[in-house]
């Protein structure tokens, strides 16, 4: 598995989004920033990710840890 598929699918999947993503081809650490997030908790906005990865979380994606933000919170500096 990618990054750039991993990224293509997120962003591909909701639109608005921006997506960095590092990994050793099985773990991966994703940082998502998409105006979709407006207004969900953490837990919501990570099943939002699942959902556009679908089977591939299932399948092929042994661990995906991510941090999930508005633009206005990438904005204010909330980036960690």
């Amino acid at each position: 598995m990618k990054e750039s598929y991993i990224k293509e699918k997120i962003e591909d999947s909701i639109p608005g989004t921006s997506v960095k993503i590092t990994g050793d081809g099985v773990h991966f650490e994703a940082v998502i920033i998409s105006e979709s997030f407006e207004g969900l908790s953490t837990l919501e906005r990570h099943k939002v990710v699942y959902s556009a990865l679908g089977d591939d979380m299932k399948e092929k994606i042994h661990a995906l840890s991510m941090k999930t933000y508005t633009p206005t919170e990438s904005m204010k500096g909330e980036l960690k």
